[in-house]
């Protein structure tokens, strides 16, 4: 397996120095308590995801392991930080997986499920249409209606940040 000591840099800084190194003593307490692990690892094999070979491959530079391997692998975390709360060294996991997601986009390498999600968004400058059973709800509780977003202003500001670019 060959070090991406570029990537191992780019994690370090991305989690504020060494710290990483200097804390993280592979306890396992992450992967025993990550709820995505329980539902996708099978107990005979070591098929699932595993916040904790993440770490460890971030931690030693093999970039390969990580974004070669399959989408579960970057993409299995739900950022429900239950790792980053039980990490005995305070280590925020879900910061460093933050940072792979966003390096497996940068690479156009994100499942088609965010791409296709991130069009919605930037479609209707809204993360969930709204629907009628939450309008009747939102009236009978006395609460005024949602105002409609601007799109064209949303797209706007998206263009200016180049996220358009990323979309497929």
């Amino acid at each position: 397996m060959t070090v991406d000591f570029e990537f191992r840099k780019q994690v370090m800084d991305y989690h504020i120095g060494s710290d990483l190194i200097k804390y993280c003593y592979q306890c396992s307490r992450c992967a025993d308590n990550c709820p995505v692990t329980k539902v996708t690892t099978d107990f005979y094999t070591t098929t699932g995801y595993n916040p904790r070979s993440n770490i460890l491959n971030a931690l030693l530079g093999y970039k390969a392991a990580i974004f070669d391997a399959d989408p579960l692998t970057i993409w299995g975390c739900t950022v429900c930080d239950t790792c980053d709360e039980v990490c005995p060294q305070n280590i925020e996991l879900t910061e460093i997986f933050t940072f792979l997601k966003n390096q497996s986009i940068a690479r156009g390498d994100g499942p088609d499920f965010v791409y296709s999600q991130a069009e919605q968004i930037f479609l209707a400058a809204k993360a969930i249409p709204s629907q009628p059973a939450i309008e009747r709800r939102r009236d009978q509780l006395g609460l005024p209606p949602v105002a409609a977003p601007d799109v064209e202003e949303f797209q706007t500001l998206l263009k200016n940040m180049g996220t358009n670019r990323k979309l497929k």
